[in-house]
């Protein structure tokens, strides 16, 4: 595996294409470029992280089309997230509106929902609500499965209802096609939005757990 030399422009491109030619035979006719241009870089990007924010999953191209009406079979995005475990930890992914890179967690079952609820409800230095509102001022948003209502077992005037209702918790921002994206630079940005990230990544790691 090489250095990190920044992810080429033509990524962005080819995933605004794949949104509309999303077939076998268009991924076909373009997968050796996607391979050089895309997925390698991404690999290259995570394992020069990897001393600092841990080891990472780079995820497969191919969509899970089983249980889905959407029978396209290829993502339209190629994502990586690193941590302890699926789901926990830093997030970074390239789509067609460019770079995207975020941090928390995505619930893989009704346990950490519950857990992470749990802690969110003891929580009454309000360390998550500070870490949330710092986050949001530095241009995240705040993005996952949510509630409309309140979660059975917690009052509707709770303190922290907005997070209450919250199955997952990601900060992410979409970073888009900067000059800097093409060039080894980019991993210092995104090393940079890890670090920013970096209390809200640990926090959940700690409450919630990755089991």
């Amino acid at each position: 595996m090489g250095d990190f030399t920044g992810f080429p422009l033509w990524g962005p491109q080819f995933y605004a294409e794949l949104e509309h030619h999303n077939t076998r035979e268009f991924w076909a006719a373009h997968k050796a470029r996607w391979e050089r241009d895309v997925r390698d870089p991404m690999r290259e990007l995570v394992a020069a992280l990897e001393p600092e924010f841990g080891p990472a999953i780079v995820f497969r191209p191919y969509r899970d089309v089983r249980f889905s009406a959407d029978k396209s079979p290829y993502k339209t995005h190629q994502g990586a997230i690193a941590g302890p475990a699926p789901g926990f930890g830093y997030y970074v992914g390239l789509d067609a509106d460019g770079l995207i890179v975020g941090g928390g967690f995505r619930s893989h079952s009704p346990d950490q929902t519950d857990r992470f609820r749990r802690a969110v409800h003891a929580d009454d230095g309000g360390v998550l609500p500070r870490i949330v509102e710092t986050l949001l001022g530095q241009g995240y948003v705040m993005e996952g499965a949510s509630l409309k209502t309140r979660p059975r077992g917690y009052p509707a005037d709770h303190p922290r209802i907005d997070l209450l209702r919250r199955k997952e918790l990601m900060a992410v921002t979409n970073v888009g096609t900067p000059p800097w994206l093409a060039t080894p630079a980019a991993l210092d940005h995104v090393r940079a939005m890890w670090e920013q990230l970096r209390p809200l990544a640990e926090w959940v790691v700690t409450n919630v757990g990755a089991e």
